[in-house]
């Protein structure tokens, strides 16, 4: 499985993963299954509020799963369309969190657990 894990560092694996996937300035995308890992910008990262663009700010990657620690509603809601899936990650690194996933620890996201806007360090207010 392919997994983006929106992050506001460049360092692999251990990039901490960030609070909301819009503004995450990269992507850490990681095949669960071989272990390879890329790193890629976010392409949207400048887009007005609520105008999130998940498959431009992936640049075209086609993933199975984003995990993050916040998302908004028309994000969410476009990711679902494509049939990806969203988890809730917990604060800590992409490793930690992959651990997670991999052990089916992670909550899936739904509507009702979505962004309605952003506090004064990025992070999401649910």
């Amino acid at each position: 499985m392919k997994i983006a894990f929106p992050s506001q560092e460049n360092i692999g694996l251990d990039s901490p993963v960030y609070a909301h996937f819009g503004s995450a300035p990269y992507f850490v995308i990681v095949d669960s299954n071989g272990g390879d890992v890329n790193i890629i910008e976010n392409k949207d990262l400048h887009h007005l509020h609520g105008n999130c663009q998940p498959l431009r700010a992936l640049g075209g990657i086609s993933v199975d799963a984003v995990v993050v620690g916040g998302i908004g509603r028309g994000a969410l809601t476009k990711l679902y369309q494509e049939g990806i899936a969203a988890y809730r990650a917990v604060e800590g690194s992409v490793s930690e969190n992959l651990a997670l996933i991999k052990s089916e620890k992670l909550p899936r996201f739904n509507i009702d657990q979505t962004c309605q806007g952003h506090g004064q360090n990025g992070e999401c207010i649910h």
